[in-house]
């Protein structure tokens, strides 16, 4: 079934060049006139661009972005978690997809994290050394750098070690994250010696400098792997995590491997699809929710049934994620079933254009088939080589836990896993068997880092978000179907559907009050953003999306920061490094 999806694919795509070609008598550009970043914070896209100067290539870049948001987004990724990487190499005309998704400890069993009354210990599962999973992005840095990269990891790690030692200003978004955290951040000593090390919390605009982590991201560029995973900093990630009580062993450190799997491509509309295959269930739901939607032509329908229409979409992409996806080296994943056309068809035949379906009536069983938190950045250098790289420690700061001496904040990724079965994660997503946790297992997540391929266009597109991440992805892919550019893209206001609980939510003005009272009058439950009890309002907005895009017909790039951020940044460099 994937070689006849691919020839589907390529067929399509071969078609729509042959007739954009004849439309304006101009062959697309065979490379960008420069290159283009959109990060969520300003100095890991500036970093890129220093790589590139430097004579890297996006790969390069990609690490040095990766990195330098490593120390400057503790809130949302680091060195203690783990991400994906969605390349694409333009001399060998390649797209690969470098899973470095965190792996569980072998004593991290589902009965570790029940209480007395067998019950989730939700404090477990995500505070502290049992929360965190085995890291996996530095092995990423590692292995994008030898295998892909021109240059040394000494001279891509370079601003990152900078920044950790000399500091950068702190800006709201971690100030409030801290502020948020701060009973779990205080629990532990390594902790505390990072972030209070001035004697009180990070205030904005000061700056915050970590020279232990400095100094781990150093021994990294200088060993290499064993220059995190064995030697003085597993050492000493070890200690810190067994003064907490938690159980890894070296072997397990020394025993990370990153992943090479072949990215999901499917066609929507005129464009290959590139995205992201499990463990992630972020391209496997897109690839189901653009191949329901296919047939309607959605600019021409209402707000009000563009949305029930992507509802229904979202709906039951996040039904068949509860049930069949997990890591694809534990678990036999339909990946080629869940992703067909023929599939997403079944699906579409279940939707009443003028009714909600209530969840309920979605079966809540198997059936045999045969936010702040999370960062993404998005890359395209004068070769035309992209990344497209999501990353996360999970949760706001992760586990939590700093082990003495590393600087490196532990992920809480383990809650990612289904710890019981049936019961919702932090972000209020289930699973069962196939996510259940296993020594060495990947837990399932919802990053989604995509490539659009069109004749006459390319983007790159990501974000964070928890489970949103895969219905924000989704809003942006179509808003570049419906010939947005990418600040627009980055901009669109979202809305969100995920299955259980039965209810989209919104951001606030995403809908218009006479589109919400018709969706409820269709059945579906609305949830606006509220007043918390602080008088603050609560999900006014959500995620942090970062794109950038490449027009062939005019040679030209385009970058877009989600608004929502101030501290990101997108930046087109006409005359980058080739």
């Amino acid at each position: 079934m994937r070689i006849a999806m691919r020839g589907v694919v390529a067929a399509v795509l071969c078609l729509a060049f042959a007739t954009a070609s004849a439309a304006d008598g101009r062959a697309p550009a065979k490379r960008p006139p420069g290159a283009a970043i959109a990060s969520a914070h300003a100095l890991a896209t500036d970093a890129g661009f220093e790589v590139l100067r430097a004579g890297g290539n996006a790969f390069d870049a990609a690490v040095a972005v990766s990195s330098v948001l490593s120390v400057v987004e503790p809130i949302s990724s680091g060195l203690g978690g783990g991400g994906f990487y969605l390349l694409h190499d333009a001399r060998k005309g390649r797209d690969v997809f470098i899973d470095a998704r965190e792996t569980a400890p072998a004593a991290a069993t589902a009965a570790s994290y029940l209480d007395a009354k067998g019950a989730l210990d939700r404090d477990r599962a995500t505070n502290g050394p049992w929360a965190a999973g085995i890291p996996g992005l530095p092995a990423a840095l590692v292995h994008l750098s030898r295998r892909y990269g021109k240059l040394p990891l000494k001279a891509t790690l370079a601003p990152a070690i900078r920044i950790a030692r000399d500091g950068f200003p702190v800006y709201t978004r971690l100030s409030r994250g801290y502020a948020a955290r701060r009973e779990v951040m205080e629990r532990f000593p390594g902790t505390r010696a990072v972030f209070l090390a001035d004697g009180d919390p990070p205030q904005d605009g000061e700056l915050l400098k970590q020279p232990e982590l400095a100094a781990t991201l150093e021994r990294l560029a200088a060993n290499g792997f064993d220059g995190f995973y064995r030697g003085v900093t597993a050492e000493r990630l070890l200690a810190g995590v067994a003064a907490e009580g938690g159980k890894w062993t070296a072997q397990e450190l020394a025993g990370y491997a990153v992943r090479e799997r072949e990215p999901l491509r499917f066609a929507y509309d005129g464009w290959e699809v590139v995205t992201a295959p499990p463990p992630s269930s972020g391209g496997i739901a897109l690839a189901q929710m653009m191949q329901v939607l296919a047939p309607w032509d959605l600019a021409k329908l209402s707000p009000t049934q563009r949305t029930h229409l992507t509802v229904e979409a979202m709906r039951r992409a996040f039904r068949d994620r509860t049930f069949y996806l997990g890591d694809p080296d534990f678990v036999d994943v339909p990946v080629e079933t869940l992703a067909h056309p023929a599939y997403a068809a079944g699906l579409r035949a279940s939707i009443n254009p003028d009714k909600a379906t209530p969840s309920e009536l979605l079966s809540g069983a198997p059936t045999p088939l045969e936010d702040e938190d999370t960062t993404h950045f998005s890359i395209i250098d004068a070769d035309g080589n992209r990344v497209a790289g999501t990353q996360t420690v999970n949760l706001l700061f992760g586990s939590g836990l700093i082990p003495p001496g590393t600087g490196v904040l532990l992920n809480n990724e383990m809650d990612d896993f289904a710890l019981k079965a049936g019961t919702p994660n932090a972000f209020g997503v289930m699973g069962y068997d196939a996510n259940a946790p296993a020594p060495g297992k990947r837990m399932l997540s919802s990053m989604t880092p995509t490539f659009m391929v069109s004749p006459g266009r390319v983007a790159v597109l990501g974000t964070p978000g928890g489970s949103r991440i895969i219905t924000m992805v989704l809003l942006g892919a179509l808003g570049y179907a419906d010939g947005l550019d990418a600040q627009a893209v980055a901009a669109l206001p979202r809305f969100h559907h995920q299955w259980q609980p039965d209810a989209i939510s919104i951001e606030r003005g995403a809908l218009a009050p006479d589109v919400i009272a018709a969706l409820r009058a269709m059945g579906h439950t609305v949830n606006e953003p509220k007043e918390a009890a602080n008088g603050q309002r609560s999900s006014d907005t959500w995620g942090n999306l970062q794109t950038v895009e490449w027009d062939r017909a005019t040679n030209t790039l385009h970058g877009g920061a989600d608004p929502r951020n101030p501290v990101g940044k997108a930046r087109v460099e006409a005359r980058a490094a080739r």
